[in-house]
């Protein structure tokens, strides 16, 4: 199954600002009921064959966020504009998502990437850009397409109620 990222709109079935219902019912559809796993948290993530997490994380009764991890077996791939953003190396992944918009390190942790203006973020645990054979700091683990405001830091959240007033 390929999952296509749509920030800051969603993924596949799961809508950002979805009510949380709504969000379960969609999480639940991307469950492969022939291999369920015992991992599985409905209304929270599900685990599928190739390893792939789908998380879902619900505020306020509506979807502000969707995190993926990478999955272990190409049968499942996410993807952004025709990039597999788990299948090449995270340096990779950083150039070609910079020739569509604007990516920057993640000043807390520089293993790590965030596209704001998509609000789309890549993490891995540490990098390690030239040694494949460490698969956790070559590719990136897992990336989250979230609302807007949801990397604020409490400055900017406090700019951007001010401007919805």
């Amino acid at each position: 199954m390929d999952l296509d990222l749509a920030p800051p709109a969603g993924v596949g079935p799961l809508q950002i600002g979805m009510s949380q219902q709504a969000a379960a019912t969609a999480l639940d559809s991307l469950r492969d009921l022939t291999s369920l796993s015992d991992s599985d948290r409905p209304g929270q993530h599900v685990f599928r064959p190739s390893g792939l997490m789908i998380s879902i994380h619900c505020m306020r009764g509506q979807l502000e966020a969707i995190e993926l991890g990478r999955p272990a077996a190409a049968t499942d791939r996410v993807m952004f504009r025709g990039l597999d953003v788990f299948a090449l190396p995270a340096r990779e992944v950083v150039r070609v998502m910079r020739e569509h918009t604007r990516v920057q390190a993640d000043p807390e942790d520089r293993a790590s990437f965030v596209a704001p203006d998509l609000l789309l973020s890549f993490w891995r645990p540490f990098a390690t850009d030239d040694e494949p054979d460490e698969v956790q700091g070559y590719y990136f683990g897992s990336v989250l397409v979230a609302q807007p405001g949801y990397y604020d830091t409490p400055a900017e959240a406090e700019e951007r109620s001010g401007r919805s007033c």
